[in-house]
C-alpha cells in the first residue's frame, strides 16, 4: 500500500485545504493522473498521482486544512491484493425494539455544485461570496464556468475576493523576503536588438487569426530556455547546501492573476518545443492559471523562472527576485523603440533589456554573461528558433 500525502506546491507552503476530490475508492488512477484538488494561498491546484494503483481509502474529507506531508489517500499498487475485509463480531441478543414513531420524511439533499461545470477555482469562488453557479454563463472550455465568469456575477462587493488576495500576496512577500534574505542574490544586465525578431513575426502574423499568432514573448521564452540549457549553472535547485543542475530545462513562466497575485508554472522540456509550440504552450498555461487548472507538477518542476513585462509599454528593466530552490530568475522589460547603431547607422530599433537574477553560492558574473551573449545571439538570429 502506498500512503499519498500532501504535496509541497512551493517554498513558501505550510498546508492547503482539500477543495474536492476526483477519485472515488475503488477507482484505477495512473502515474500524473489528477486526483484531488487542494487549494492554497496561490489558489486551486489540481494535484496528480506518481505511482499507478487502485485508491483503498480517502483519509480525508473535501474542507480540511492539511499540513504539508499529512495522509490523504490509501493507493494499493498494481497487482497488489486488496486486504481481507474484517471478521463482523458475533451478534448479540437484543431485546424486541418498541415501535418507532412516526418520522417526517426529510427533504431531499441539495444538487451539488459539482453538477455544474466549473473549474475548482470557480466553484470555492462561489461558495466564498454565496453565489449559485446554476444561474452563470460559463465561458470556459465545453461552457466551463471559470473564475472570470464568478467574479463578473456581479458577487464580489461582499470582498471576500479581496481577502483571498490579500492572503496570496502575503504568501509571496513572505517567500520573497525569505528569499532574499537566505540567497546572496547579484544581478547582470544587458540590453539587445529584437527589431528583426519583431519584423520576422509581423510577416508571419500577417493575415493570420489572432489565436493562431506567435508572439514575442514566445521568442524570448525560447531563447532563454536555449541558453540556459547551454549555461547549466542557471538551470537547477539548490537545496541542503548543495546545487543540482537539472536533466533538462522547465522554465516557469510568471503569470499576473486578474485582479492580483502571481503564479509561476512551469512549461516541460520548453527547448524540445519549435516556436508555434511554445506559444501554444504559453497561452495553454496562462488561460488554465487564470482560470484555476493549474496541476501540482506545473508549479513544482520549475527550474528556473522567465518574468516578462510584455509588450504594452511599462518598465524598461526587471530585476526580480530568485524563487527557491531555484537558482535563477531571468527578467525581460517591455521593448522599447530606441535610437540604435545597426549597419553603421543610427537608427530606430526595437530592443529590450534583460537582467539575470543569480544565486552566487552557484554562478557569478562569468556564467551569466556567457547566458546573457548566447540570449542575445538567439534573438537576434530569430530564424533558426
Amino acid at each position: 500500500m502506498g500512503l499519498f500525502t500532501m504535496p509541497s506546491l512551493g517554498s513558501d507552503m505550510e498546508s492547503g485545504t482539500l477543495a474536492e476530490w476526483l477519485v472515488a475508492p475503488g477507482d484505477t488512477v495512473a502515474r500524473g493522473d489528477a486526483v484531488a484538488v487542494v487549494e492554497t494561498q496561490k489558489g486551486a491546484i489540481e494535484i496528480e498521482c506518481f505511482e499507478a494503483g487502485t485508491v483503498q481509502e480517502l483519509k480525508a474529507q473535501p474542507g480540511q486544512v492539511l499540513p504539508v506531508g499529512a495522509p490523504m489517500a490509501v493507493i494499493r499498487a498494481a497487482g497488489e491484493a486488496a486486504p481481507e475485509p474484517e471478521a463482523a463480531p458475533a451478534p448479540q441478543p437484543v431485546a424486541p425494539a418498541e415501535p418507532a414513531p412516526a418520522t417526517v420524511a426529510a427533504p431531499p439533499a441539495p444538487a451539488k455544485a459539482g453538477a455544474v461545470r466549473a473549474s475548482p477555482a470557480a466553484r470555492l469562488r462561489a461558495a466564498d461570496l454565496g453565489v449559485d453557479l446554476g444561474g452563470l454563463t460559463g465561458s470556459g472550455p465545453g461552457g466551463a464556468i471559470v473564475l472570470a465568469d464568478v467574479d463578473a456575477s456581479g458577487g464580489g462587493a461582499t470582498g471576500k475576493p479581496a481577502s483571498r488576495l490579500d492572503e496570496m500576496r502575503k504568501a509571496i512577500a513572505a517567500a520573497m523576503t525569505r528569499a532574499k534574505r537566505t540567497i546572496p542574490h547579484f544581478y547582470l544586465s544587458q540590453t539587445m536588438d529584437v527589431q528583426d525578431a519583431v519584423d520576422l513575426l509581423a510577416a508571419r502574423n500577417a493575415g493570420v487569426p489572432p489565436a493562431e499568432r506567435i508572439l514575442l514573448g514566445a521568442v524570448l521564452l525560447r531563447a532563454a530556455a536555449l541558453a540556459a540549457q547551454r549555461e547549466e549553472s542557471l538551470n537547477g535547485h539548490y537545496s541542503d547546501g548543495d546545487f543540482q543542475p537539472a536533466a533538462q530545462v522547465n522554465p516557469g513562466i510568471a503569470v499576473a492573476l486578474r485582479g492580483g497575485g502571481l503564479v509561476a508554472p512551469a512549461l516541460e522540456d520548453a527547448p524540445s518545443m519549435p516556436l508555434a509550440e511554445t506559444m501554444a504552450a504559453m497561452r495553454d498555461l496562462v488561460s488554465r492559471a487564470r482560470a484555476g487548472r493549474l496541476t501540482s507538477s506545473e508549479m513544482t518542476r520549475g527550474t528556473l523562472t522567465v518574468s516578462s513585462l510584455g509588450g504594452g509599454g511599462g518598465g524598461e528593466v526587471m530585476a526580480g527576485v530568485i524563487f527557491p530552490p531555484q537558482v535563477a530568475l531571468i527578467g525581460i522589460g517591455a521593448p522599447q523603440l530606441r535610437p540604435w547603431v545597426a549597419g553603421g547607422r543610427v537608427v530606430p530599433r526595437r530592443v529590450v533589456t534583460v537582467t539575470v537574477a543569480a544565486d552566487h553560492r552557484v554562478s557569478g558574473g562569468r556564467q551569466a554573461a556567457r547566458f546573457l551573449s548566447e540570449f542575445e545571439s538567439l534573438v537576434t538570429q530569430p530564424e533558426a528558433l
